[in-house]
């Protein structure tokens, strides 16, 4: 079973004597290691995965004593990255633009300064950063349904808004035209269906995966695609230690907004956020409202005392989320504990 909270790291970055930046693209990556001031590039693939290998040996650098650092680049770093679990080198995986606001003002633009740049970045962050851990099988599967799928839904959303001008503009559902769509969107339906079916299969193979999905929808509002979208997103809860934290890269925790005695703004959310994740909880928060008893009348009593019904809302959000974090912890269903008021 996968624990809750991920007690042990592989290795923690500040014990590391190598910091190695990469710069990652489709056919190519650029290497920079940081101590010894040396590049190597090599291509996106096994060849070049084992090139590197034998310039770290011909470096001297210890494979256990080493950390890089990446930007997250998708399906780009797919095989690297499994390539380098496998040789049990570790890594991390940073947001591009935490690296792009720690430079300060910079000049010019390369692969290989880019890689610079990360590897100055993982050298001067290394007591705060942590390695990745190896996903099991069933969360990278279930990754790349779930990619598919949002890909799926979004080419089906397109279709559907062509449907609505086609009858702005007076076609009929018998035009060949609309027909073409309508059997796009149906087929698109189907893949759709396809994918979710493959998703739960992929869910039952892993007990820990199964337990933790059946628990997120016990609670009002978590449906199917929320409560696997979660599971993804927080690798089964291991890659969050908290709420609060999954808040944050979520985009719905607060933070304060003041300096001195000039700027007393309201409290608010950050903009820099998992937009899709947002949104999906933004899906749970209003049907919680409408089915939860204790949400429902928490959210008309904040609104009528006169808070905007979006800050509102984005409570609900973190309520969700912290029940969520607490089913999972306590890996006992959620159970709704409502006693009306008299």
């Amino acid at each position: 079973m996968v624990p809750f909270f991920v007690s042990l790291k592989n290795k923690v970055m500040k014990n590391s004597q190598h910091i190695v930046g990469a710069d990652i693209s489709k056919r190519t990556i650029d290497l920079f290691c940081h101590q010894i001031n040396n590049h190597l590039p090599i291509t996106n693939n096994l060849k070049g995965f084992k090139e590197m290998l034998v310039w770290f040996k011909q470096q001297n650098i210890n494979l256990s004593n080493t950390m890089l650092v990446m930007e997250h680049t998708g399906l780009y770093s797919f095989c690297f990255e499994r390539f380098l679990h496998q040789h049990q080198i570790c890594f991390i995986k940073v947001n591009a633009l935490a690296i792009k606001n720690s430079l300060g003002l910079v000049r010019g633009k390369s692969d290989k300064m880019d890689a610079q740049r990360i590897a100055r970045y993982g050298f001067e962050k290394q007591a705060t950063l942590q390695p990745e851990a190896l996903e099991s099988k069933e969360i990278q599967r279930l990754r790349l349904l779930h990619a598919t799928r949002e890909r799926l839904v979004k080419q089906r959303a397109a279709l559907l808004n062509v449907i609505k001008e086609y009858n702005n503009i007076g076609l009929l559902k018998q035009d060949s035209i609309m027909q073409s769509q309508l059997r796009l969107i149906k087929q698109f339906g189907k893949e759709i269906e396809k994918l979710d079916d493959e998703m739960e299969a992929s869910i039952q193979c892993n007990e820990s995966l199964q337990r933790n999905y059946e628990l997120l929808q016990s609670i009002k509002g978590v449906g199917k695609v929320a409560a696997i979208t979660t599971l993804i997103k927080t690798g089964n809860f291991t890659r969050f230690t908290n709420a609060r934290k999954f808040a944050c890269y979520c985009g719905t925790a607060p933070f304060e907004h003041t300096s001195g005695s000039s700027i007393k703004g309201k409290t608010r959310v950050s903009h820099l956020a998992d937009k899709k994740m947002k949104t999906l909880l933004d899906l749970c928060a209003k049907s919680a409202i409408q089915y939860d008893k204790e949400l429902r009348e928490y959210y008309l009593k904040r609104v009528e005392m006169g808070k905007s019904k979006m800050s509102t809302i984005n409570v609900v959000r973190n309520k969700i989320l912290y029940r969520m974090f607490a089913v999972i912890k306590r890996q006992t269903p959620f159970v709704e504990n409502y006693l009306q008021a008299a």
